[in-house]
């Protein structure tokens, strides 16, 4: 898929196909963070720092998950 840099004021843009847009899940208005790597100029979503960490730690303390007190007595002190 190919592009043109155009001039938006005294900025520079692409204008991004629906296409890409859709297949990167993307929508007008939506933030973005850009990175460049090496030559490249690479357009991700922009995340939370915190995002997902609620439903990790619902799934963490779901019933069936791994026991981490797995044959540690509860019943002994830990001072001593």
């Amino acid at each position: 898929m190919d592009a043109k840099v155009i001039r938006i004021g005294n900025s520079q843009g692409v204008r991004l196909p629906r296409a890409a847009l859709q297949q990167a899940r993307l929508s007008a208005g939506q933030r973005v963070r850009l990175e460049v790597v090496a030559d490249t100029i690479v357009i991700s979503p922009e995340r939370k720092a915190r995002e997902g960490w609620k439903e990790a730690f619902k799934r963490a303390g779901a019933p069936g998950t791994e026991d981490l007190w797995e044959g540690v007595p509860h019943d002994e002190a830990w001072d001593e």
